[in-house]
């Protein structure tokens, strides 16, 4: 089952897939965000090229699990892909998802231009795969709304 994870941003949106087995996600790109419209149709070009059965949304919430200020902007993105989608869509708890994917991007001693360029992305596959990891280990009911 293929999954697609998504971390969603004010300027972008990074995606990520899992192999057909949902064991490992992979970065696959970044739509830099124009409306709504716009962007759901970039989404559904990779929703129909991989036949993605579900998709996670990073939900940015704060250090001490409060809601972040991101959050209600997100909750809106996820209802407006829940309209419009056959297929779950859930949301997944992406603290330092942001910041593993700089300290990876920093390891691997790419420029700043290329981190900008890549670090949505590979967000998108640190989300992707912290989900897969849980459900893996816990079970799918116990994952994601």
């Amino acid at each position: 089952m293929r999954s697609m994870g998504l971390d969603f941003g004010d300027k972008t949106i990074g995606i990520a897939i899992s192999d057909p087995l949902g064991w490992t996600a992979q970065a696959k790109g970044v739509i830099r965000r124009k409306n709504l419209t716009d962007d759901f149709a970039q989404l559904k070009e990779y929703l129909d090229k991989y036949n993605i059965q579900e998709i996670i949304v990073g939900l940015p919430v704060n250090m001490d699990g409060t809601a972040g200020s991101r959050v209600k902007k997100t909750e809106e993105f996820v209802n407006f892909l829940r309209k419009r989608v056959e297929i779950p869509v859930k949301v997944w708890d992406e603290r330092l998802s942001t910041r593993q994917a700089e300290n990876i991007l920093l390891e691997a001693d790419l420029s700043r231009r290329k981190r900008k360029e890549f670090i949505d992305q590979v967000a998108a596959s640190i989300i992707l795969q912290n989900y897969l990891d849980a459900k893996k280990n816990k079970g799918d009911e116990m994952y994601g709304k």
